[in-house]
């Protein structure tokens, strides 16, 4: 007989308690696990959600012609005394908390066909509408209770969390205030969720987009491997671009070289042009980065071609760490590539360093033009407003000065509607031993390294030198707060606009995301932290609450929704990076209004389904319980053939409860999925998951000797039968 500790029994039971906890705290939700949003247009009918809530015009519309129905089946009076309970009743699909009316967020339970209504509310429906219930629902049930007995048709249509029924949840201060903003807690920490949208990377360290109408992303890993992700998440089996062999870089845990940086031509549509900069060694054994410009393959749009390779610039590494490695092209058409000081602590090259000295290439902020030829067969030309550019003590590329190891960088595409900050160029600048600072470039700007540290002297003597005169950060945070920033990007996209205006960034160190928020008034920029949400905030299908602790990079689409990379283990070779989309969870856009409609591209490489994290492993935001059930309790190795054995798994995925029964075929002495069935009330989007999941299920699954040894079989990574993985209990 098997037996098992009875802290296996605890842990089922408390995980499914708390499971049922979380679907009954709550959070705005519409019916189609979307959250709410502001109309775009006018609400006639249902006009009390017309600034917030679940419903566009179109479904306005809808809901009144229902209305209007049900007012053509009832009399005069009868208008009169429930035409108003009925708007009310019908309007809840309007509502912000739709999810929690109808209980949309219980998948144990259907959908609702009514919401829940509090129980005074519910009497004096019934009271003077009774009759009018036949026409709102076609529920049996209900109708035949409305009939019988108002106490127990109220009970019905009351709702297990009080707070929620109508119309108490209109009044409730609690829910309603701030509704649609982005959610603080009380420590003041935005709330916000994630979507994975890619993951099995060696150390991610950029995803840019070619601005050219097919919103591919480009994703690079520090290797030199570049993939090609399409708009319905899937990558390309064949890179896009592989310099394996070229660049340098190692396993070592924290390696600052490798692939660094990439940037499309903002003519990239018309001349397929593309830039890189990365780590290599030449034949001399000397360490250098490289910039060099590359062109599409003219076979292939999803494919480099690496023989157009031309070197633009190479400039030598004095040490292995700070290689800067960001390149972008400004709103006026030059490329900018932001460079380390050349390495070692304290940026100890010359007398006052490389960032302070306008001769040397490190350091620095430089702006060239890739579209001609300089003097000498330079493979590029100097700006004509470069700042530097008559200086003859200064080299003519440098466009500002000060750095130390600018470590992401973005440019601001402004508000869309003002146009405000459009072209700012934000970077984070990584810090020596104090502090981690956020700038603005401005031409001929001097950020102060080494003389300073984000607001605070470094080098004394260069310090209190009188011709400084710095660039102030907008931003400086001590080691209390991170150790290594990672820049990123001010939000710009259609689809949480909640978000417009924030400066979104990070630390690579100890994963921190922060937010600075820029007040126009006094041109200074206030930090709050931001936090992923719980469980429950971010209970939306394909959102997850919690990523990988070491953030290297940030990134923008062509819509200009935000991510970021982040790993588990920061090593070139380990394929432990994923990428996260940040999702508001108070308020979305209007259904429909951020639809995209990338420009079809022709794929010659096979195309890999996106498989999220969550369905390789049993790490659902909940947990996976097995419950095993016999007749009675028997020994599994030799089971009597007159025992009908089952295996009944359940899975909390998401919030959603899936189920999978399995039996043992004695005829073959095989375990076979039998029968897999799901709960009422399971939403469609689950469903359908559910069933593109289970005819990957092979069968014979286990023989049943191998019972408990088996490591196969799996349903979303769950092990069927493996008690080592997952908490078993035997009833």
């Amino acid at each position: 007989e098997i037996s098992l500790p009875a802290s296996y029994f605890l842990i089922c039971i408390s995980i499914l308690l708390l499971h049922h906890a979380a679907v009954l705290l709550g959070h705005p939700q519409c019916l189609d696990y979307g959250p709410p949003f502001q109309p775009p247009f006018h609400l006639e009918f249902c006009s009390a959600y017309e600034t917030f809530g679940c419903c566009e015009q179109e479904k306005d519309n809808h809901i009144a012609a229902k209305y209007w129905d049900i007012m053509d089946y009832i009399d005069p009076q009868a208008q009169k005394l429930c035409g108003g309970f009925i708007k009310d009743i019908l309007c809840q699909e309007c509502s912000p908390y739709a999810a929690h009316l109808y209980d949309a967020e219980n998948p144990q339970t259907p959908l609702r066909n009514l919401p829940g209504l509090c129980f005074d509310y519910c009497s004096e429906f019934h009271l003077y509408c009774r009759s009018a219930i036949t026409l709102l629902t076609d529920d049996r049930h209900i109708q035949e209770w409305c009939e019988k007995n108002r106490t127990q048709f109220c009970n019905i249509l009351n709702i297990q969390d009080k707070d929620y029924c109508f119309p108490d949840v209109v009044k409730n201060t609690d829910l309603n205030n701030n509704l649609g903003v982005v959610v603080a807690d009380k420590k003041g920490c935005l709330q916000l969720c994630l979507k994975e949208v890619a993951n099995g990377l060696r150390n991610p360290v950029l995803m840019v987009h070619a601005n050219d109408n097919t919103h591919r992303m480009f994703v690079a890993e520090q290797v030199g491997l570049v993939w090609v992700y399409l708009p319905d998440g899937s990558r390309l089996e064949e890179p896009f671009l592989d310099i394996k062999q070229l660049v340098l870089t190692t396993p070592w845990v924290g390696d600052e070289r490798g692939f660094l940086g990439m940037a499309f031509h903002p003519q990239y549509k018309e001349n397929g042009k593309f830039y890189i900069y990365y780590s290599y060694q030449d034949k001399k054994k000397v360490e250098k980065i490289r910039i060099s410009e590359l062109m599409v393959s003219t076979a292939d749009v999803n494919k480099a071609d690496i023989t157009t390779e031309r070197n633009l610039l190479e400039i030598e590494q004095p040490a292995a760490n700070h290689n800067g490695g960001e390149i972008l092209f400004g709103i006026d058409g030059y490329l900018y590539l932001f460079t380390g000081d050349g390495g070692k602590a304290g940026d100890p090259f010359g007398k006052f360093g490389n960032a302070q000295n306008k001769s040397s290439l490190l350091g620095k902020v430089l702006r060239i033009d890739v579209d001609g030829k300089g003097p000498q067969e330079r493979p590029y030309r100097i700006p004509h407003d470069n700042p530097f550019s008559s200086d003859p003590k200064a080299r003519p590329e440098v466009y500002a000065y000060g750095v130390r190891n600018m470590w992401r960088c973005s440019v601001d595409r402004g508000d869309p509607l003002s146009h405000r900050g459009k072209g700012r160029i934000f970077c984070g600048d990584v810090g020596q031993n104090r502090f981690e600072e956020v700038d603005i470039i401005i031409k001929g700007g001097n950020y102060g390294w080494r003389a300073k540290e984000g607001f605070e002297c470094y080098d004394t003597k260069l310090c209190q030198n009188s011709s400084l005169e710095d660039v102030l950060p907008i931003f400086a945070y001590g080691r209390s707060v991170g150790k290594s920033v990672t820049g990123g990007y001010v939000y710009r996209g259609c689809e949480s606009p909640n978000l417009n205006g924030l400066y979104i960034f990070g630390d690579f160190m100890n994963g921190r995301l922060m937010a600075l928020q820029e007040d126009e008034r006094t041109n200074t920029w206030k930090k709050q932290d931001v936090c992923i949400g719980s469980i429950k905030a971010c209970a939306f299908p394909g959102l997850v609450s919690s990523y990988s602790k070491f953030i290297i990079s940030f990134a923008e689409d062509e819509a200009g929704e935000l991510y970021f990379m982040a790993t588990s283990y920061p090593s070139a070779y380990a394929p432990s990076g994923s990428i996260y989309k940040f999702v508001d969870p108070a308020r979305r856009a209007p259904p429909g209004k951020c639809k995209q409609k990338p420009v079809p591209v022709k794929t010659k490489s096979k195309r890999i389904p996106f498989v999220p994290t969550a369905s390789k492993s049993i790490r659902f935001g909940f947990a996976a319980v097995c419950l095993f059930s016999l007749c009675n309790r028997v020994g599994l190795r030799s089971p009597p053939r007159s025992l009908p054995t089952l295996v009944f798994c359940v899975t909390l995925s998401l919030g959603f409860v899936h189920y999978l029964v399995v039996g043992f075929d004695f005829d073959t002495t095989a375990l076979r999925v039998t029968n897999t069935f799901y709960p009422r009330g399971l939403q469609p989007w689950a469903l359908e998951a559910w069933r593109t999941l289970t005819p990957r299920i092979p069968q014979p699954a286990l023989l049943a000797g191998e019972f408990w040894e088996s490591k196969s079989t799996r349903l979303q990574g769950l092990k069927v039968g493996d008690r080592c993985s997952i908490p078993l209990a035997l009833i």
